[in-house]
């Protein structure tokens, strides 16, 4: 078309473009053929398709949506090429992972590797930062666990696919709280932990009154109170009280006659 040709704002062209009514209904039968030719795509690269995608996965939807979407529509497309492109992004795709399968080296270049956000009930600044996450989307994922403090964390794991993956301590310590800062409401409710201050930027906790200048493991000055219950003492055993041994089962014996 030439720009002599173009009319701007022609509203018959722009809706219905260059094309004849009649490619209406060649557009019903390319858009049923792509539609199957992407089930059948999908059901071969494996049910991970249907959840949440790795890398590669991503890779290979992307291309096989770029590849048959103007087969789609336009009129001088056929739809052979579409299918071929799919057949070979779908062997691409599960040839990538019988290797990544095989060779780990290759599964971490190509997948990446799982990244720890929490330790021991502090955030590692670090490692979130080349997550591309910010201290409030890790605070939201641990509120969707039903957690309220960073005490309550052993790990928070951030795996290849995107997903999260939250371990609780075993033994729950006083920690940061990680309630909304606007929820005072919330933040009274949690009980203070008595003779202990935790760090605002990490979690780290120390002494009170002993405060440093800067955090050690993440450099902030900022120190504000913990919350959660001090982990329970152990009972001591009494003087003179030794370990009980456990009582065996006594076999017990006939004489016969």
């Amino acid at each position: 078309m030439t720009p002599e040709e173009i009319r701007l704002f022609e509203l018959e062209r722009m809706l219905r473009g260059q094309t004849p009514w009649s490619f209406a209904f060649e557009v019903l039968v390319r858009v049923v053929f792509i539609y199957l030719i992407l089930v059948v795509s999908m059901r071969l690269m494996g049910r991970r398709m249907a959840k949440q995608m790795s890398r590669n996965e991503m890779a290979a939807l992307v291309s096989l949506a770029a590849a048959i979407g103007p087969a789609m529509q336009a009129p001088d497309r056929g739809l052979l090429p579409a299918a071929f492109v799919a057949l070979l992004v779908v062997g691409m795709q599960r040839g990538l992972a019988s290797l990544t399968a095989r060779y780990h080296r290759l599964e971490q270049i190509t997948q990446g590797n799982v990244t720890t956000l929490v330790a021991d009930g502090c955030l590692d600044h670090r490692a979130i930062s080349s997550s591309l996450l910010t201290r409030d989307r890790i605070f939201s994922q641990l509120r969707s666990q039903g957690l309220e403090h960073l005490g309550q964390v052993d790990r928070l794991h951030l795996e290849a696919n995107g997903s999260f993956t939250t371990l609780r301590a075993q033994e729950e310590r006083p920690g940061l709280s990680i309630l909304p800062a606007w929820d005072e409401d919330a933040h009274r409710a949690q009980p203070e932990a008595p003779g202990v201050r935790a760090c605002e930027g990490c979690g780290l906790l120390v002494e009170r009154g002993e405060e440093p200048p800067a955090c050690d493991r993440c450099g902030s000055s900022a120190w504000m109170r913990a919350v959660g219950e001090p982990p329970r003492q152990k009972p001591q055993p009494t003087k003179g009280d030794g370990p009980r041994s456990r009582q065996q089962p006594v076999a017990s014996s006939s004489s016969g006659g």
